[in-house]
């Protein structure tokens, strides 16, 4: 293992500061009473994420709609709850109960939860391998397609949902989605649009130290519009073009300022734990989760609710569990916890669900690949990552952008480039995963995504007609 250089202050593992061990102690005289958490328990509950390489996983996450096939409209919470009880019953899973309501399954380190317009999002185990973690999806997509064709439902994998208004959306029980949806439009025009029209496909990586985070944060913070490019599948919205290669990856630039996007200061001098969690607390709250409810705080500060200042909550004090909960509810294009999350792609049939991880772990979790990609992308500037950020959802491989060294190229160029690093970590791993990445490999070389297939279909076999989309391979 590498020597870990202190980025932030803060050491990973076992290394606790010298000015944290004195309270470690108090906690343990003063284990009855009330813990307040200071800012340094907060950068030390992300510390504790790092872990040596050899324990080093891959965590997919992937979401889909699911349509009646009967009238093409979006499955209902009646829908669901009847599959999510068949997936308990038929294979074994273990019911997610929100009071009387059935709101997820797990089973062996899986979950199968809902978003709030009824996509259903897979949130996979820690595995090692790329194998593992497409045979997971294909297992789980198996017993979910077996389940819906029984109730006449399909799933598609898109990025946006291609025909419903949003009143027509359905609205799952969940309690902390009608704090979000009453807080979203005061503070952006179109995060309904993501909470009930978008899916997407996630993976979360581990880091070895402070060190080894700020660098994986900064290459894939960088290289995440090629991400998006090269997964773009969401160019309709209520039946017509918008415009837009990825359409999803639009609404996130109008959420919330807050909690989403791009953020420049990773590159900054002095990025590390401690710097994102002085971001983390600048993030108004949502929600408080107390006695099986959910409170409403949104707009609060955490803070305060360090504090024991929160007016719904007066002199109660804000628990880890509650700083776990506050990470879940912030949105920008990598997300740190205990592990990074790359959140730039479409939703999209399996075979892209188990491209995107081999996209990130090629590059990610080879030393030879990390130092290639932060080679590449070492010239650019803020200017023309800023760029990138902005205009790759409606260019998508299109987009007239910077390669090594700076110098002009195409997205579908610099692609290609990217491609070939992942390639070579993911052959160094040893695993036999290169494969995983044909189908972006095809993509890249062809200079056409997924989104431009469909708009091509949409405009010249289907007439503008999207019921086709129902019947093709944009199921899953």
């Amino acid at each position: 293992m590498r020597t870990r250089r202190r980025t932030g202050g803060v050491r990973c593992g076992g290394g606790v500061p010298q000015r944290r061990r004195g309270l470690v102690q108090r906690r343990a005289q003063l284990k009855d009473e009330v813990h307040v958490l200071k800012r340094d328990d907060l950068v030390e509950y992300i510390s504790q994420g790092c872990r040596p390489k050899e324990e080093w996983r891959i965590g997919t996450e992937h979401e889909k709609f699911a349509f009646r096939l009967s009238d093409r409209k979006r499955a209902d919470y009646s829908d669901i709850r009847q599959m999510l009880n068949k997936l308990c019953k038929e294979f074994s899973w273990d019911p997610i109960m929100e009071g009387e309501n059935i709101i997820g399954a797990t089973l062996e380190g899986q979950s199968v939860t809902l978003e709030p317009g009824g996509q259903l999002e897979l949130s996979g185990a820690p595995l090692r391998t790329l194998q593992e973690t497409c045979a997971e999806t294909q297992s789980h997509l198996h017993q979910m397609k077996s389940i819906a064709a029984e109730q006449g439902i399909a799933f598609l994998g898109l990025g946006f949902d291609p025909s419903s208004t949003f009143p027509e959306c359905p609205m799952m029980p969940k309690n902390r989605y009608n704090i979000m949806k009453a807080y979203m439009p005061t503070r952006g025009n179109l995060g309904h649009d993501m909470m009930f029209r978008s899916c997407t496909i996630q993976v979360n990586l581990d880091f070895e130290s402070e060190e080894d985070m700020v660098r994986k944060a900064r290459a894939s913070l960088a290289l995440q519009p090629v991400a998006t490019a090269l997964f773009a599948n969401s160019p309709l919205k209520e039946g017509k073009l918008t415009g837009y290669q990825s359409y999803r990856r639009r609404v996130w630039d109008d959420v919330d300022p807050d909690r989403c996007g791009y953020l420049p200061w990773i590159f900054e001098e002095g990025f590390g734990f401690e710097r994102y969690v002085d971001y983390a607390l600048s993030v108004p709250m949502y929600f408080v989760y107390r006695n099986g409810r959910y409170i409403d705080v949104s707009g609060q500060s955490f803070g305060d609710f360090m504090k024991g200042n929160l007016s719904a909550l007066p002199g109660e004090v804000a628990t880890m569990k509650d700083w776990e909960d506050h990470l879940t509810t912030i949105f920008p294009e990598i997300r740190l916890k205990r592990f990074l999350e790359m959140r730039g792609a479409d939703g999209g049939p399996w075979d892209m669900i188990c491209a995107l991880p081999a996209f990130w772990v090629g590059l990610l979790y080879d030393e030879q690949a990390l130092g290639e990609a932060e080679e590449l992308v070492s010239s650019w500037t803020a200017k023309d990552r800023l760029l990138m950020q902005q205009n790759v959802a409606k260019e998508g491989l299109k987009l007239k952008c910077v390669g090594g060294g700076g110098a002009p190229t195409t997205m579908q160029e610099l692609a290609k480039e990217v491609l070939r690093i992942s390639a070579g970590g993911l052959e160094r791993r040893g695993y036999n995963e290169v494969d995983f990445l044909d189908k972006l490999n095809c993509i890249a070389g062809r200079g056409q995504s997924q989104a431009e297939d469909l708009m091509s279909k949409y405009t010249n076999l289907w007439n503008g007609n999207i019921d086709p989309i129902f019947v093709t391979q944009y199921g899953l």
